[in-house]
């Protein structure tokens, strides 16, 4: 029924845009296409013609089109044509911030529909230089900024795209490149199609690859996302947001941050997700992170077919209570067919905006599925899992014992900012489990390449819990080595 459900959004977005309308080429508006001629007032114009004639397509072909802040109308198909750029301006007194969407964006649309961005060209924020001139105006005293040291407050920074309560939306084949804040944002969004379209958008801070925000009937297909921050995002903003009926296949994304990630802002309900056939690579953090930290309720989300190569964790599921009153809920999680390999040395290293260099090296960390006693994650599958992790942990460099007394003294850290790295070190090397309800291992192998003074699993204060399915590979453990420690753990089956 859902798959149904998805394809029939899949149409009717096909069949809502302008696909058959008329093309009219930005040069025949007074467009030039040098990379020097300031276009938005031109492009502007060309796009509200366009879409008071009943929609269509404007065409940017034959070179570089320059220009600042535009807004995207009802029926327009922006088409950048292969060999053609978008070319953002280098001043930041070009871009507008929204004043409904409260953000500032190159492409921005509010309260449109039957929208698209298409062709093979390229959209070019070239926000290495604009946020870097948002500094120095904020330090002339020109620009107001509170952060006003070396990067400006997300939202004064140009995102490539942002678009802000729009229906029917379609992006495909472009590249979207290079933008001084997120990359692409769509918030509270009905209709939301992203299929073949790449982005590098590594060259600034909070370069996110895409973020979706309280954002229903979804579907991202075929697409390659490399960024500095996370790369596959899912947010919520408001407590009434609703994301839900939401595919992303076939995909693949690169991050100094996290690779799927919920959150951090995650205030409303997620219900609903399927992803399929996923590759993360060289990326600082988890390969997914499911966290619930603001009061959403976050449930029935399936991860299915993830290969994750070189990254720094391979799943992280938190609760959290950073907001006083608000209880979230993290429930019913699937993950199977996963194959993952955590690698030693940093994975992102070298890359121009690379995750944190921390003063002092750790051992690795181990996946998590880590609630706070009040808010517990609940129903959580691992089938078909296999995990290589490097081992190397040494004791005496920083050790995190088993016994009782030392489980219960592991912080709960319910307040903080959600990182599977916030605890430093922690007592095994596979998974640690705590304050979780209904926890199933089914076909899962967890290998370690050299010796780790740790166990691979770690249960501590668990209802239900069914490790029957778990394989632990230690070549050079020591003989009668226990892999497995639990605290408080209640209804469980261990082969």
């Amino acid at each position: 029924m859902r798959k149904i459900r998805i394809l029939a959004f899949i149409s009717t977005v096909l069949l809502a845009l302008p696909l058959g309308a008329r093309d009219f080429q930005a040069t025949d508006f007074g467009a030039k296409a040098d990379g020097i001629t300031l276009n938005t007032s031109i492009l502007q114009s060309a796009i509200d013609y366009i879409s008071a004639q009943g929609g269509g397509r404007l065409i940017l072909s034959g070179g570089d089109f320059l220009c600042g802040s535009i807004y995207l109308k009802s029926g327009v198909d922006l088409h950048i044509s292969a060999g053609s750029r978008l070319l953002g301006s280098l001043n930041p007194w070009d871009y507008v911030i929204d004043p409904e969407a409260k953000w500032c964006a190159f492409i921005l649309a509010v309260n449109q529909h039957d929208i698209a961005i298409s062709g093979s060209g390229t959209i070019d924020g070239r926000g290495f230089e604009v946020g870097n001139n948002c500094v120095m105006y904020t330090h002339l005293g020109l620009i107001n900024d509170k952060l006003g040291l070396d990067r400006n407050e997300a939202p004064n920074r140009p995102e490539n795209i942002h678009f802000y309560r729009c229906e029917n939306i379609r992006i495909s084949d472009v590249s979207i490149n290079n933008p001084a804040c997120w990359n692409q944002q769509y918030d509270q969004c009905r209709g939301l199609l992203i299929e073949r379209a790449k982005a590098d958008a590594k060259c600034y801070w909070n370069n996110d690859g895409l973020d979706v925000v309280d954002c229903s009937d979804v579907v991202i297909r075929d697409c390659d996302f490399d960024a500095s921050d996370d790369v596959f995002c899912f947010k919520s903003h408001v407590p009434y947001g609703v994301s839900e009926n939401v595919l992303v296949e076939n995909c693949r994304g690169r991050s100094s941050a996290n690779g799927i990630k919920f959150g951090t802002v995650t205030r409303g309900t997620f219900r609903n997700f399927t992803f399929r056939n996923i590759e993360i690579y060289d990326t600082y953090r988890s390969a997914i992170t499911i966290a619930s930290v603001d009061g959403a309720t976050v449930e029935n989300i399936t991860v299915d077919g993830l290969r994750s190569i070189n990254t720094g964790n391979p799943v992280f599921l938190r609760t959290g209570n950073r907001r006083e009153g608000e209880a979230p809920c993290l429930r019913n999680i699937v993950i199977k067919n996963m194959y993952a390999e955590v690698p030693f040395d940093k994975p992102d290293a070298g890359y121009m905006y690379e995750g944190p260099v921390e003063d002092l090296p750790r051992n690795i960390c181990p996946s998590g599925i880590q609630g706070i006693p009040e808010i517990r994650i609940e129903n959580v599958l691992l089938e078909n899992v296999e995990i290589h992790y490097p081992g190397k942990a040494d004791p005496s460099y920083a050790f995190r014992g088993t016994s009782k007394a030392e489980l219960e003294a592991i912080p709960e850290l319910e307040k903080s900012y959600p990182e599977f790295s916030n605890w430093k070190e922690l007592p095994a090397w596979g998974f640690y489990i705590r304050h979780a309800d209904n926890i199933t291992f089914k076909n899962v192998k967890l290998v370690v390449e050299d010796e780790d003074y740790r166990p691979a699993v770690v249960c501590d204060d668990v209802n239900g819990l069914d490790l029957k399915g778990l394989t632990v590979v230690q070549k050079s453990a020591p003989k009668g080595k226990k892999q497995t420690v639990f605290n408080k753990v209640r209804i469980f089956k261990l082969k």
